[in-house]
């Protein structure tokens, strides 16, 4: 149930979520809501209000090489954006200890 989970998604926009209790994580594609739920429920020991989901698609690349014109695309992905309940939250980064000498 936890391999639903691939990353948590550690960006700008997800920092700025995390102030609202929001968290965004990558998921594999067939993985549904009730299913992330759990998942991120098991994982991280919290309580989770609501999961919001998106499907990115890939995008078509193009590059000249020596060899020619080479075409190739990303993969899709697919992004849950979960919701905790008051009180809860999640400590993606780690920066905690104290590093004076």
């Amino acid at each position: 149930m936890i391999t639903v989970i691939k990353r948590p998604m550690l960006t700008e926009k997800a920092a700025m979520l995390a102030e609202k209790q929001q968290y965004a994580f990558e998921v594999t594609t067939d993985a549904n809501k009730i299913q992330i739920k759990v998942a991120i429920e098991r994982l991280y020991d919290v309580k989770v209000s609501s999961v919001r989901t998106v499907n990115v698609k890939g995008k078509n690349k193009t590059r000249f090489t020596k060899r020619g014109l080479m075409r190739g695309a990303t993969p899709l992905r697919k992004k849950a954006y979960v919701t905790l309940a008051p009180g809860y939250s999640i400590d993606l980064v780690g920066g905690e200890g104290n590093t004076e000498d």
